[in-house]
């Protein structure tokens, strides 16, 4: 297929779509390639070592286990915590009353244990707190734990 220019000459139909659309892109240049495939192992490399680093860091889990309100100004909460057995955390411990609004908060320090021999070495402890409130609360429990940064 051929198509004329202004002067009415015959063009080859690649000329013409060349004028009409632009020329065609030109592919990666060997450079280029090498350069996107260093960029992307460097990337690859970096997010290895973060995954690798931020997994062997300290973590701390909880399990509430119950609690029980002594009055209407106390209650005790009984929950187990999971960590390193010489770490330090910290949880924050709340009571709710029957409309869920917060009666009682307290961050509780759990320091290093000894090492023990069982299941999980002296990572699990169990702990008990008394939790003062401002009204009857209907439930407690954990909110949240954390390890306390340098303590290990």
């Amino acid at each position: 297929m051929t198509s004329e220019d202004p002067s009415g000459t015959a063009l080859p139909a690649t000329t013409s779509l060349a004028n009409r659309y632009g020329s065609q892109k030109r592919a990666f240049g060997g450079k280029t390639k090498r350069n996107i495939v260093i960029a992307v192992l460097l990337v690859a490399v970096v997010f290895l070592f973060w995954a690798t680093t931020s997994s062997s860091q300290s973590s701390v889990s909880f399990k509430d286990v119950g609690y029980s309100a002594t009055d209407s100004t106390q209650s005790d909460v009984d929950f187990q915590v999971t960590k390193s057995p010489d770490a330090t955390a910290k949880c924050a411990i709340k009571a709710m009353d029957s409309k869920f609004a917060v009666v009682g908060w307290k961050v509780v320090e759990i320091g290093p244990n000894a090492p023990k021999d069982g299941a999980d070495g002296g990572q699990t402890t169990a702990q008990r707190t008394v939790l003062r409130t401002e009204s009857a609360a209907v439930s407690a429990a954990v909110d949240n734990c954390w390890i306390v940064p340098n303590s290990k």
